[in-house]
């Protein structure tokens, strides 16, 4: 079985109506977590902490969905073996 890596982080937006951070360099990343509820719990607590902050907002990404192991490499990622 595949690993499910949920990666959870989250900052400051332009705009509440719009996922555009207002600067990347300040992006929290709360961490990387081995199931999607252990990053729904690690989530829930980055936006309590900030809920009185309407620009900030906090994401789980499913980096497991970004590498499929059954798809042939690209020839970018076969230069590094």
């Amino acid at each position: 079985m595949a690993q499910r890596l949920h990666l959870v982080f989250g900052g400051e937006l332009t705009d509440p109506t719009k996922n555009v951070f207002k600067n990347v360099e300040d992006i929290d990343i709360v961490g990387m977590f081995p199931n999607y509820a252990a990053a729904y719990d690690a989530w829930k607590s980055a936006a309590q902490r900030t809920v009185d902050n309407a620009h900030m907002r906090y994401f789980i990404a499913h980096i497991h969905r970004l590498r499929d192991e059954e798809t042939p490499a690209s020839p970018t990622e076969e230069l590094g073996s």
